[in-house]
């Protein structure tokens, strides 16, 4: 059964030397629209600084609510985080329901979280968020505290206080079910470096094709690793969760590729703060893939915000590949390689094995081509460089196994005292 449309109407303020506003206030509609709000019109301001007390100037607030009552709107979405005194004053000016970006990406969120840790974090954000505000978004309370005398308003005043002790309880207690999680991942994390398996990560704008890449490159070459796909829709914040999978590639090689949670701008600071322990998969990363929707008329665009997002997360220095995905839906020939660049298509499967080449070049710098004469004695060695190295020739001789190899720098110095160097 598909939820009844709200009417909303979207309103922000462009300030001086602002450049991405009408991207912003289009990336708002998209952000409604994935809320089930259909947007009947908008509304924007030029302005030095935003109104403190109404975000908007006096003589817009008459215009909105010509707006509202000419859509029948019961929805206003204003494009910036609002103060809790904002939120009280303009849905007292509007008597309408006053959402801002950040409820909007929460609520987002909220729906889309499948994990216990996604949904966790979603849910800590959320209640970070209404701590500050619980009087604005409890609009009757106000009014109860009105004209009736000391007692009532006393009755309202310990009603919020209680609320907001409740909260902060329940903050405490999701954090500590939080912690465990985090502690959990980062022994996972400590163990896959200790095997000293590269990591790459893929990241990228909301909807760019990040799960869909991560899905193309599971089933390149690998027809069986269907059960190991990770869930892809062409929708906002389809993936909260971080998935990790390890790609085999066919010389013995292997790296896990590890797909995270989409950017979008402004994306509220309770959410990194709630999703810190996610994203640092991706500071730790030895290489980072930036997947870029290169069908997006704006796609400069998203590759700044990520690229802004990165830096807060402390992730500018990770060597990055960039990955312009939907090649399919543009004029651009694919697929094709640029220095660190790659266009390609995840739908099309087309452009992966140029990616994976690049990948390798990459996080695979610290191979080296040796011919060995391994005696007899030391079978085990066989064994393992069959294992872990990529074996171009094997023979037999009177004084051991000649094996001519790519193997790591790091094993070659470990064995090379127990083997004869040809």
């Amino acid at each position: 059964m598909e939820q009844p449309l709200q009417k909303a109407i979207i309103v922000g303020v462009q300030l001086q030397n602002q450049t991405d506003f009408a991207y912003s206030m289009e990336e708002l509609r998209n952000l409604a629209a994935a809320c089930y709000i259909e947007v009947a019109d908008e509304l924007s301001q030029k302005a030095a600084r935003i109104n403190p007390s109404h975000y908007i100037g006096t003589g817009k607030i008459q215009e909105l609510l010509a707006l509202l009552e000419a859509h029948d709107a019961h929805v206003v979405i204003f494009n910036d985080e609002l103060s809790p005194s904002q939120i009280r004053n303009l849905e007292a000016a509007l008597e309408r329901t006053v959402i801002d970006r950040t409820i909007l990406i929460l609520d987002i969120f909220a729906e889309r979280a499948k994990t216990r840790e996604a949904q966790l974090q979603v849910e800590v954000a959320r209640l970070q968020y209404m701590l500050p505000r619980l009087v604005g978004l409890r609009a009757s309370l106000g009014r109860q505290g009105g004209g009736a005398g000391l007692k009532n308003r006393g009755a309202g005043e310990t009603k919020l206080e209680l609320d907001r002790r409740r909260i902060e309880e329940r903050i405490t207690a999701l954090q500590a079910e939080l912690d465990k999680l985090v502690a959990r991942r980062q022994i996972q994390r400590k163990q896959r470096q200790k095997n000293e398996v590269p990591v790459v990560c893929l990241v990228g704008y909301t909807n760019t094709g990040k799960s869909s890449l991560m899905n193309a490159l599971l089933e390149n070459g690998n027809p069986g690793g269907s059960h190991k796909l990770v869930f892809a829709q062409d929708m906002l914040f389809a993936t909260l969760e971080t998935s990790v999978r390890s790609i085999e590639l066919h010389d013995n090689k292997s790296f896990l590729l590890t797909d995270t949670v989409g950017f979008v701008s402004q994306l509220p600071h309770h959410l990194v703060k709630a999703f810190r322990s996610t994203l640092e998969e991706v500071a730790e990363a030895d290489l980072l893939v930036h997947v870029v929707d290169y069908s997006h008329e704006d796609y400069e665009q998203l590759v700044s915000v990520t690229n802004d997002t990165l830096k807060e997360l402390g992730a500018q220095h990770i060597p990055t590949i960039y990955a312009y995905n939907k090649c399919d839906l543009t004029e651009h020939a694919y697929p094709a390689v640029q220095d660190n660049k790659v266009y390609l298509s995840a739908k099309k499967k087309s452009g992966l094995d140029e990616l994976i080449a690049l990948v390798r070049d990459h996080i695979f710098d610290d191979y080296m081509e040796c011919e060995l004469l391994i005696p007899f004695s030391q079978g085990r060695l066989v064994a393992y460089f069959n294992e872990h190295a990529h074996v171009q020739s094997t023979d037999y001789e009177p004084e051991g196994t000649r094996m001519k190899l790519e193997c790591r720098v790091a094993d070659f110095e470990r064995y090379r005292n127990e083997v004869t160097v040809l």
